[in-house]
């Protein structure tokens, strides 16, 4: 995994909201860290509405990752454009975010311990 990106399952109750709907809670996320980064929190898929993602044609590149699908976050009363990531075949050590989304919070998406 390299000394720069750790990867921990994190403790309580964590969800992410976007437009006032919840997209999912989840007792089994992850944080990844990477070098001076902020954290992200990685929900597995299961634990998120995944109908309220549309999968976009945008794809970003991490040489420690692989490549990154993007999703819009698509609500009644919001849409947020590549507000979420997916790594669908992640490189060496990084297996472990394998069917998880990540999202960017913003003033549009809210990430929380609750």
């Amino acid at each position: 995994m390299g000394n720069h990106i750790t990867i921990r399952k994190l403790d309580g109750i964590w969800s992410v909201r976007s437009g006032g709907a919840i997209l999912g809670e989840s007792r089994n996320a992850l944080e990844l860290c990477e070098g001076d980064m902020a954290p992200v929190v990685y929900f597995p898929r299961e634990d998120i509405a995944t109908e309220m993602l549309d999968r976009t044609d945008k794809v970003t590149h991490c040489p420690h990752k692989g490549d990154a699908a993007h999703f819009t976050i698509v609500n009644r009363s919001s849409r947020v454009e590549n507000a979420a990531w997916s790594y669908e075949d992640p490189v060496g050590d990084m297996a472990e975010i394998r069917g998880h989304l990540a999202f960017y919070a913003n003033d549009a998406v809210t990430v929380e311990r609750i």
